[in-house]
């Protein structure tokens, strides 16, 4: 080959067994420890042409750790020779004696004709996610939108339901290695922008499927999504979301509480909250969102100027003035006003100065993409608004509340852009959802490794720091005195890292009757 204009060149080694992903594997033994590949061969009964349910999910689990975002990115993986060596040996393990000798055989016969095999072709996976699409909720769909119905949520098949399932047994396993009696329920949805023509549009006008997400906040978890059509609101029935995630949670967590925006304003939802109306967790403490209304904004005018306090930031122990102020505000809207002796809801208003004042001479200035009201005595500000049945100060109710923003938003963006979930692989809506569902088990998966393996200063981390520093590792896989060996020089730096974690997760294994 020439050499460029730099002083280098490229060429192919004869020596077999080289692999760019060494440190990939890790987070298949760690499946293997926290149980999932015993839950996918357990409660997934799916199969595609003789591959098995483990093989196939843990393969798309890889992927999209490894950093790939669509089915035919399989191919750099069955690309890299000894990564395709190493998972044949790692795959064959988790099938049973007489489905392992025919994996092995399997590979052994596509090698020998110039093929690899430890890993489905992209058509063998389509295949199998189509499993997960049930044709008969298309017709119900198509029906309801004829009839004038906006929003239709397929029912989920047995196999989409079986991923939840998968979810929740790591879920358990999660907690019972790192307990939490509390679990703080984030929901919120997210927009997954797409060209198929199957989707459809969403209130930003382009063709769209909206997942509601329901994120555990302690353990970094999501515990449910329920993925929708792109016309579908956010607010649409939340309340089902949230009981089934409640059945979800492991055992050990003794107390909910939710946070949602405004899309959570649904009487249904609040009074299942403030009722007790759960069986295992009764009264369930939330603050969500308020729509500013006509009538909302008639309350808040009724507010003594002497009422309103500043919301104040408090950072290595000062207090900072963020400039904006909270009041508690009389509002009962009808919906509220059902029982006599029904539960108290407290709403708050928060203000804040407009920061950017009108331009003289322009008469059309334009909507502001925020509720806005003028105050006779300090002019114009933006205003939002809360409900709560929290009896906290009014200050450590809206910082509670905010606590949900950055880090909800920050999961949407590992979910689409870190990992698979923004690049949909069908025009099906069971089989996006089985790749929505799949790519949440690699999110929570990794979310272990970072906590309970990885440790501290890993958690905050995003998956593009891990694969720098974890999973794009160069390697060379041999087999020694009938051992298979990953080698790494000696001087690098990840060697000590990658001891550590194969030590960390060997500790997670549980005693022999334990």
């Amino acid at each position: 080959m020439a050499q460029g204009v730099l002083g280098f060149q490229y060429e192919g080694s004869e020596t077999g067994g080289a692999t760019a992903l060494a440190g990939l594997p890790l987070y298949f033994e760690l499946g293997v420890v926290a149980g999932l590949v015993d839950s996918i061969q357990a409660r997934l009964k799916v199969r595609a042409q003789g591959w098995s349910d483990v093989a196939v999910v843990m393969s798309l689990i890889l992927l999209q750790l490894a950093g790939g975002e669509s089915v035919d990115d399989i191919g750099k993986l069955q690309a890299d020779e000894g990564f395709q060596r190493l998972m044949v040996e790692v795959l064959s393990q988790a099938f049973p004696r007489k489905e392992r000798r025919r994996a092995i055989r399997q590979w052994r016969k596509e090698r020998r004709k110039g093929k690899e095999a430890a890993f489905p072709s992209p058509s063998s996976i389509l295949r199998y996610l189509s499993a997960f699409h049930d044709p008969e909720q298309d017709k119900r769909r198509e029906e309801a939108l004829a009839a004038g119905v906006k929003a239709f949520i397929p029912a989920e098949n047995e196999h989409l339901r079986a991923i939840s399932e998968i979810n929740k047994d790591l879920l358990s396993w999660n907690q019972r290695r790192s307990p939490q009696k509390r679990a703080t329920l984030d929901m919120d949805a997210t927009l997954i922008e797409v060209a198929k023509s199957a989707a459809l549009f969403c209130y930003k006008h382009f063709r769209a499927y909206q997942p509601l997400n329901v994120y555990w906040f302690e353990q970094d978890q999501v515990v449910y999504s329920q993925f929708r059509d792109g016309n579908v609101p956010a607010g649409y029935r939340q309340l089902p979301v949230l009981k089934y995630a409640l059945e979800l949670l492991p055992e050990g967590v003794d107390e909910v509480f939710l946070r949602t925006d405004t899309a959570g304003y649904e009487w249904d939802l609040l009074r299942y909250c403030a009722e007790g109306n759960n069986e295992r967790f009764g009264v369930i403490p939330f603050c969500v969102g308020v729509d500013v209304t006509p009538e909302f904004k008639k309350a808040v005018a009724q507010v003594p100027s002497s009422e309103w306090k500043p919301l104040l930031r408090k950072i290595d122990g000062m207090e900072i003035d963020t400039g904006q102020q909270y009041a508690e505000v009389c509002f009962v809207p009808n919906a509220a006003a059902t029982k006599k002796h029904g539960p108290q809801y407290r709403f708050l208003a928060i203000r804040e100065p407009l920061a950017q004042l009108e331009i003289p001479g322009v008469e059309n200035q334009g909507e502001l993409p925020f509720p806005t009201m003028d105050f006779q005595q300090s002019g114009r500000h933006k205003l939002f608004g809360a409900v709560t049945n929290l009896d906290w100060s009014g200050d450590e109710v809206i910082w509670w509340h905010r606590q949900r923003c950055g880090k909800s938003e920050e999961v949407h963006s590992v979910m689409k852009s870190d990992l698979a979930g923004g690049k949909l692989p069908s025009g099906q809506f069971g089989a996006n959802a089985a790749w929505w569902g799949i790519m949440l088990l690699a999110l929570n998966l990794n979310s272990i490794m970072k906590r309970l393996v990885l440790g501290e200063g890993w958690a905050n981390k995003r998956i593009k720091a891990v694969r720098f520093w974890l999973i794009n590792l160069p390697g060379r896989v041999v087999r020694h005195a009938r051992r298979l060996i990953i080698r790494l020089s000696a001087s690098h730096p990840a060697l000590t890292l990658l001891e550590r974690i194969r030590t960390r997760i060997l500790a997670l294994v549980p005693e022999p009757g334990g």
